[in-house]
């Protein structure tokens, strides 16, 4: 692992670690390295009422944008269990708002990384900010 996506890694554990998980106790957490280079993470947030809660990279993108950062240049995406835990379909949506179809998707487990995309892979013939100019 290079010691860039290592940092991503360690801080997409961090945002796990700390994601409120009562019902599911299924915890994630994300990290996205921005175009300026630095790095913001999030945690998902569950609610009661089931369908409020937010995802991990939504809160990473909230936390970016509010850093006043507005392009991606890769993200890490970080899930327990066996299976990869790769980013929902409205949260691919969000990614693609602040990123183009090349941008590196990195999925991981406690373990380690388990597996890079595009973004392009994960969402094909996306609808984004391009098709409204």
């Amino acid at each position: 692992m290079t010691p860039e996506l290592k940092a991503l890694f360690d801080a997409a554990r961090r945002a796990q670690a700390q994601a409120y998980a009562p019902y599911s106790r299924f915890r994630v957490g994300a990290a996205i390295r921005s175009a300026s280079g630095a790095i913001h993470a999030g945690c998902n947030v569950e609610n009661a009422a089931y369908p409020v809660g937010a995802c991990a990279e939504a809160g990473a993108l909230s936390a970016m944008v509010l850093a006043g950062d507005r392009q991606i240049a890769e993200i890490l995406v970080i899930g327990d269990g066996p299976e990869l835990c790769t980013p929902c379909g409205a949260c691919r949506q969000r990614l693609r708002e602040f990123s183009a179809d090349a941008v590196l998707v990195h999925v991981a487990g406690p373990e380690g990384l388990r597996r890079s995309f595009t973004l392009g892979s994960l969402l094909p013939f996306s609808f984004g900010p391009d098709n409204l100019t």
